[in-house]
């Protein structure tokens, strides 16, 4: 149990990390360090986990159900949208406000979907303790958004600028096609069945959905990084002599995103039945604080003024009250 704590609270350091390197690459364009960070995360990275110790990956896939085959393809093409949303707003609104509106809109959704899903939804005391958790998640959502605009204000001295409002935007957008990936996973499960029915360990048989879902999330994020490439002409961008650091950083996005996903894999089957209640959210609470202490770090705060401030970290305490909220009703 203390290793998979642990190990869920390695994800959440991972995964509040890996989106840094894109405030700190001057040398290349979004559409580089992105394109980089996809071909290493969505394929680089799944498939070091699965072919070099599963014999017959297609024989796994032939054994999976067709409709969690489809489920994987189609939420992760999905989710692909969701990922180039989220890349968006961080280049817009920083690592801090970012995180704090896609983790907090995705956990919200992603809480009540299931039950909504399964038909399971009731009026009793878990369903009003996860309510409650999605309305203090949206309040938090609020406060992290009105201290972006303050921000904004105090920073532009105009008002709010087109590529703030369109950063608020991607946030949103990203936020509900993380929680669709969520759906989507678990819709998938029976490869994972499959999988371990032919003697892989769970661990392995579940990196065989990341391979199916990632896979197809990588296609529009390829799609568009190269259409922006063609567009702006910045492929030439890779010949050019910045040296190693743009390369380096990108594929550091890679290692940290997939690391989250391997650590929290390895952390669940340690938790058992709590990993739901225990391990998810204790990734999400420390992913969301350590993207905000980058945040801060980087001095993405530091000309916003005192009450942007103040309010940023209410916004941060909330959607961690949140977090708590709906990690209790997953007890009862």
């Amino acid at each position: 149990m203390l290793s998979g704590v642990l190990l869920a609270i390695l994800s959440g350091i991972c995964n509040g990390l890996f989106s840094a390197p894109i405030r700190l690459i001057r040398d290349w364009k979004w559409e580089n360090l992105w394109l980089v960070f996809i071909l290493g995360a969505c394929i680089g990275m799944p498939a070091l986990l699965v072919f070099p110790v599963v014999d017959d990956v297609a024989a796994v896939l032939r054994a999976s159900p067709a409709g969690a085959l489809c489920a994987a393809g189609v939420f992760g093409f999905g989710w692909g949208f969701g990922a180039i949303l989220f890349g968006l707003s961080v280049d817009r609104l920083g690592v801090s406000l970012a995180n704090s509106m896609v983790i907090g809109i995705s956990s919200a959704l992603g809480s009540m979907a299931p039950l909504l899903l399964a038909g399971a939804f009731a009026l009793n005391a878990r369903a009003m303790l996860l309510m409650a958790g999605v309305a203090v998640f949206l309040g938090g959502v609020s406060l992290c958004g009105r201290a972006g605009r303050m921000r904004e204000q105090n920073e532009a001295g105009t008002g709010l600028r087109a590529g703030s409002l369109q950063g608020y935007v991607f946030a949103a957008g990203a936020g509900i096609l993380s929680a669709v990936f969520n759906i989507g996973y678990s819709l998938a499960l029976p490869i994972s069945a499959a999988g371990q029915r032919m003697g892989l360990s769970a661990f392995t048989a579940g990196n065989v959905i990341w391979l199916v879902m990632l896979g197809a999330g990588s296609v529009p994020n390829v799609a568009f990084c190269l259409y922006l490439m063609r567009r702006n002409a910045t492929g030439k961008l890779f010949l050019a002599p910045h040296g190693r650091r743009p390369w380096t950083l990108s594929l550091l996005m890679s290692v940290l995103w997939g690391g989250s996903i391997v650590l929290y894999g390895m952390a669940a089957p340690l938790l058992g039945s709590m990993g739901p209640s225990i391990g998810w959210p204790l990734s999400l609470a420390v992913g969301l604080l350590v993207a905000n202490l980058v945040g801060f770090l980087l001095g993405e705060w530091r000309a916003s003024g005192t009450e942007a401030q103040r309010t940023i970290r209410a916004g941060i305490a909330v959607l961690v009250l949140a977090i708590v909220l709906c990690a209790a009703s997953a007890r009862y």
